[in-house]
């Protein structure tokens, strides 16, 4: 959420910024809204000093044994106006609290201009994409053809948009959550947490998905109580996790990484990568999340994404990392890098990990504070990304180290997780 001061002070230049990220801020509605509040909030103003004026006079007037008849009547019609001001104030405060929760954070001076992904600037590759001597398969015709992928067995138990793992490749999907989770925990300084799957509203207004955002969640609705919701990804739960908290500065940089599956509607994705496991309803993640005092974020969303990018590294699996443009990045975001792995059977880079630097929005929608130096409490900045999403690393595993044969040489580093296995091939 952007600090609504900086919408009073600078609602030209906050309009220009979002521009040209494709948002029109509507700075007519803005201003009305906040004029109806302003001479609201002078007139109740007024009134509670005229009121007290008032009260003083009928005990001055008491003492003199006079008449206070006439005053005690300009005190009734001030309280009446008083409570009738009240409430508008309430619902115009609650208008605009709405209105700003709608608004996008502002993109970071360094981010690129653009309107869509074809705007987005590369600035990074790593790893030489592979020579086949014959056709590479995709993962689903791989992953059938060993007998241990069944899209069919998915739509039937689930629907479309799932998919069913078994045998060796669901045992390699389960080492690659677990080799992330022993790199970054092991060599970048993150601490594990195990959250919950299902999160109340306040947490999802806290890192941005509502109210905007609602469609693209499972919701689960409960006749005894508030509503829950399937979480997204695990930024949602771990951020939250210094939701309406005042931490000390000694306690930053907090760092954490979980593993969770992840639930998503995919509103408005139809006819998008249907095929297989690149776009699903449910999938597994590694996050990384870092809470970080103000002036440390940018150098802490370098470090975070290297973090996301050892992973690829060590898999030995071509990569880029390209910045998104203004007009392509999330809601929430101030500056953000994908990753983008190589898929053979594409011939393309496809996303794999996208990593972002919040800035202060998600923590002044959660309260999320540390002291500063001065001793006032401070917002602390916010950043995550993912580290790395499983099921599409297991997609570039399969088609990146698939051999003639149909079997899949087993990275390397990924041997020991598997019981010192070096190939999967059919059961």
């Amino acid at each position: 959420m952007l600090d609504i001061q900086l919408l009073r002070n600078d609602l030209d230049g906050v309009a220009e910024r979002l521009a040209t990220r494709g948002y029109t801020l509507d700075c007519a509605g803005f201003r009305r809204l906040d004029s109806e509040r302003k001479t609201l909030q002078t007139r109740t103003q007024d009134l509670q000093a005229r009121r007290n004026a008032l009260s003083r006079q009928v005990g001055v007037a008491k003492s003199r044994a006079e008449d206070v008849t006439a005053i005690l009547d300009e005190v009734a019609a001030c309280k009446a106006e008083l409570e009738t001001n009240e409430a508008h104030l309430d619902q115009l405060l609650a208008e605009l609290d709405a209105f700003v929760a709608r608004v996008p954070n502002l993109p970071q001076a360094d981010v690129p201009l653009g309107r869509s992904a074809d705007d987005n600037v590369e600035n990074k590759r790593w790893g030489t994409p592979r020579s086949f001597a014959f056709t590479p398969r995709d993962h689903v015709d791989l992953g059938e053809a060993l007998g241990q992928m069944d899209f069919a067995a998915a739509v039937k138990i689930s629907g479309t948009r799932f998919s069913l793992i078994k045998g060796q490749l669901a045992h390699l999907h389960r080492a690659l959550a677990q080799f992330m989770l022993d790199t970054h925990t092991a060599q970048h300084g993150y601490t594990e947490v195990y959250s919950p799957y299902l999160v109340n509203a306040a947490s999802l207004f806290g890192t941005g998905q509502l109210p905007k955002f609602e469609d693209d969640l499972f919701k689960i609705l409960r006749p005894e109580a508030e509503p829950l919701y399937l979480i997204p990804t695990a930024e949602v739960p771990v951020t939250n996790i210094v939701r309406n908290e005042i931490l000390s500065a000694e306690a930053l940089p907090l760092k954490f990484v979980c593993h969770t599956p992840c639930f998503r509607s995919e509103a408005g994705s139809y006819g998008r990568d249907t095929r297989g496991m690149i776009r699903q309803h449910q999938f597994d993640k590694v996050e990384l999340v870092q809470i970080v005092a103000a002036e440390a974020s940018s150098a802490a969303h370098e470090e975070l994404t290297a973090h996301a990018e050892r992973i690829l590294e060590l898999l030995e699996l071509p990569y880029r990392r390209v910045t998104l443009c203004t007009g392509d990045m999330g809601f929430s975001s101030a500056k953000t890098y994908d990753l983008e792995v190589w898929l053979p059977a594409q011939q393309a880079y496809r996303e794999i990990s996208s990593c972002s630097n919040f800035a202060a929005f998600q923590a002044r929608r959660m309260q999320a504070r540390y002291r500063g130096a001065r001793g006032r409490p401070e917002l602390v900045h916010t950043l995550n990304g993912s580290g790395l999403a499983v099921g599409r690393t297991l997609v570039a595993v399969l088609e990146n180290y698939q051999n003639a044969d149909g079997s899949i040489a087993v990275p390397r580093l990924l041997q020991p997780y598997l019981g010192g296995r070096q190939r999967i091939a059919v059961d």
